[in-house]
Formats: C-alpha cells, structure tokens, sequence
C-alpha cells in the first residue's frame, strides 16, 4: 500500500492511494465508515486506473464534523 496525506488551505484532508481494486474499495469504504459523509463531507476525489489494475485515488474530508 502506497499514501500520503496533506491540508492544504482549503482546510480539507486529503490521502492519495494507491492499492489493488479490491483493497481500494475497503479503503474508500473504511472513510466512509469512520467519517460518515454527512458530518465530514467525505468524499473520493479523484480516481484512475493504473497499470496491474492499481487503482489510485485520492480521498478528502473535513478534519473536524464541527
């Protein structure tokens, strides 16, 4: 598994990953789970597919549900 995390100043958290399909789809689904859409405004924001059927991709989120 290959990511990395930035804020930048839109003030969002961002983790860019890199991971087979399968675990890509646990991975977005953890987000989703552990920062529920509605509070965090959690989304993925960006996808492709890579060589070997890596997928990457990028998931964003609010650091706080404040």
């Amino acid at each position: 598994m290959e990511a990395s995390r930035s804020s930048g100043p839109s003030g969002f958290v961002r983790e860019t990953y890199r991971l087979s399909r399968p675990e890509a789809r646990r991975k977005a689904r953890e987000w989703f789970d552990q920062y529920p859409k509605a509070a965090y405004w959690t989304q993925v924001e960006s996808w492709r597919v890579l060589d070997g059927d890596v997928i990457e991709f990028t998931m964003r989120r609010l650091p706080t549900a404040d």
